[in-house]
């Protein structure tokens, strides 16, 4: 009897543990399907990198095999209402969870052509075997990302988090942006980057992660995508709570509202910002259509002096380091002379002591000093320090906020 007792107090704790974390780590909602994999005994073996290349090609793959637990596992559940049945039958409760298994099947759709085009860009790199784990929450993430960068659904959330980086790249003339270099370490599906490129700069987006950097390309690609609006997803219909109508949960979402290409404007680099060499001049000597997992090495470059990025734009970035300190001197390292760093986020540590500092504002414009930035005060116009109230990856239909405080600071490099 004691030892149910003890366990059935874990059980709850571990409940209450998970749930508290949902609400904290709304970016990271992958977190939450790690931390249940741990507590129940299922968690993928310590040597698979939650960034391997087959192991999100896998996750894809299985989209619809391991999201369609959820609803099977939610009628079963529903079997034990036991003589209240009529009552559930009555509100359309059995109609409800098979919409939810018809958005699984309509999400496939873009999973799988996700994957047809990775095992053909990648060739081998994207084969995957039995021992490659999936990520549900990750697959999920990307499919949030869709709506939050390509949709016009989208279009609220990206122009409070987007003006007040953009308006400072409008600054500069036309004509002086030609040339001009711009970085953008974490960039997801790339809507900023491409955004930044619209304004005439040579601009580089940087995505380790390759669970965005698939969804990107599915984007980039003439193969998958021709035309706006051509795809269709549900990506809220899996979170029951915090719905106003059955029908708000299962809408479903067109994307992309424009279609976005690379160009001679526009490169695409896959792999760790920490691991980015500086630019040599000009600032790529390979194709500026090039997708290319790897950075260049300095054997690539044209023998030129090292010049730096001319910008360097963090958004919703920096707490995802696990050393903010090689953050900063990475950033302050990549950038020339005089160069600009424009940052807009919030300060959400990675937690559970994985990071080796985890800064409070205070503390953290004053590494930024240290490191060799001079910050704009909140007096210098669109380049004034300010909060900036936002969501991220938010269903704006839900009864349930995240909101963040997000603090944005334009820094120069002074020395």
């Amino acid at each position: 009897m004691a030892l149910n007792a003890k366990r059935g107090v874990f059980l709850v704790l571990s409940g209450i543990l998970i749930l508290g974390l949902a609400l904290a780590f709304e970016r990271y909602p992958e977190m939450i399907s790690e931390l249940k994999a741990i507590i129940w005994g299922t968690a993928p073996t310590p040597q698979l990198s939650a960034f391997s290349l087959p192991r999100a090609v896998n996750s894809y793959s299985r989209y619809a095999e391991e999201a369609g637990w959820e609803p099977s596992k939610m009628r079963n559940t529903y079997a034990k209402i036991g003589s209240r049945r009529r009552i559930g039958s009555q509100l359309g409760y059995p109609k409800k969870l098979e919409r939810f298994r018809e958005t699984i099947a309509i999400n496939s759709r873009v999973t799988n052509a996700i994957v047809a085009l990775a095992h053909e860009e990648y060739g081998d790199e994207a084969r995957t075997t039995q021992g490659d784990g999936t990520d549900l929450g990750r697959v999920r993430e990307a499919l949030k990302h869709f709506v939050r960068d390509w949709s016009e659904e989208g279009r609220e959330e990206r122009e409070k988090t987007f003006r007040p980086i953009l308006d400072v790249l409008k600054e500069s003339r036309p004509t002086d942006r030609q040339g001009a270099s711009v970085l953008i370490p974490g960039a997801g599906l790339g809507r900023l980057a491409w955004e930044i490129s619209q304004l005439g700069y040579n601009t580089t987006a940087v995505e380790i992660s390759p669970y965005m950097n698939l969804a990107h390309r599915f984007l980039l690609s003439p193969k998958t995508t021709t035309m706006p609006n051509q795809h269709t997803i549900h990506p809220y219909s899996h979170w029951f709570s915090h719905q106003r109508t059955t029908d708000s949960l299962m809408r479903s979402i067109t994307f992309p509202d424009v279609v976005p290409r690379l160009s001679d404007n526009l490169h695409l680099r896959e792999g760790d910002f920490l691991s980015l060499p500086t630019p040599k001049l000009p600032v790529l000597t390979q194709s500026t259509h090039s997708t290319s997992s790897e950075f260049p090495s300095s054997a690539e470059d044209i023998d030129a002096e090292e010049h730096g990025y001319d910008y360097i734009v963090t958004l919703f970035f920096i707490d995802t380091s696990l050393n903010i300190l090689s953050t900063l001197q990475k950033i302050h390292s990549l950038l020339r002379s005089g160069g600009t760093w424009i940052n807009l986020g919030p300060l959400l540590w990675t937690g559970g002591a994985a990071s080796v500092m985890e800064l409070s504002l205070d503390e953290m414009m004053e590494a930024i000093r240290m490191s060799g930035f001079a910050v704009h005060q909140s007096s210098d116009g669109v380049r004034g320090r300010k909060t900036v109230e936002c969501e991220y990856t938010a269903d704006k239909n839900a009864m349930m906020k995240w909101v963040y405080q997000a603090e944005f600071w334009v820094a120069t490099k002074t020395r």
